[in-house]
């Protein structure tokens, strides 16, 4: 909010949905003693206030899952002075790979590059001991590399731009 005004700017305005009284302590841990809950809404929400939710869904998850045993992998393609010209990244936990990022530069784009990077990736990951990968891809992305390298169409989710599908794909790893 503007601090001489009092009214929130267009990039940080408040919508103030719904008060919340008297809500039961025993269904939200909440005190009637304390301040009534207020519910809000944020075209742009403050980073602080999005750290928050992110650092408690952390605290949540790591308690509830062995998020410690998820590891980091990467594959890059390299020029001669070690400059990274394309590169598979994602992770590994427990039988499941998860390949989050493929990106080639445009200029050594459809040589086969980001497919050798995705078979690079999917044998560290079985290496490893995963037997499947999947992956997110919008429809203006590689979804058509993918399904020549085995990968299925599982769901697929409409509506974000004409046109534009995001689909999340699977491959089961052959040892």
């Amino acid at each position: 909010m503007a601090a001489s005004s009092g009214r929130a700017s267009a990039s940080t305005r408040r919508i103030r949905t719904r008060v919340l009284p008297g809500l039961r302590a025993r269904s939200l841990r909440y005190s009637a003693a304390m301040t009534p809950l207020e519910l809000t809404t944020h075209d742009e929400p403050d980073a602080a206030e999005a750290l928050v939710v992110d650092q408690g869904l952390d605290e949540y998850n790591n308690a509830s899952a062995p998020l410690h045993e998820v590891r980091p992998l990467a594959c890059f393609l390299r020029d001669g002075s070690g400059a990274v010209l394309a590169g598979a990244v994602g992770r590994t936990w427990g039988a499941c790979a998860e390949l989050q990022q493929l990106w080639v530069k445009p200029e050594l784009r459809r040589q086969g590059l980001g497919a050798r990077l995705v078979r690079a990736f999917e044998q560290r990951a079985a290496q490893r001991g995963c037997v499947r990968v999947y992956l997110e891809t919008f429809s203006f992305q590689a979804p058509r590399l993918y399904a020549s390298l085995g990968y299925e169409m599982r769901h697929t989710v409409r509506g974000y731009a004409p046109g534009i599908e995001k689909h999340w794909m699977l491959h089961e790893l052959v040892h």
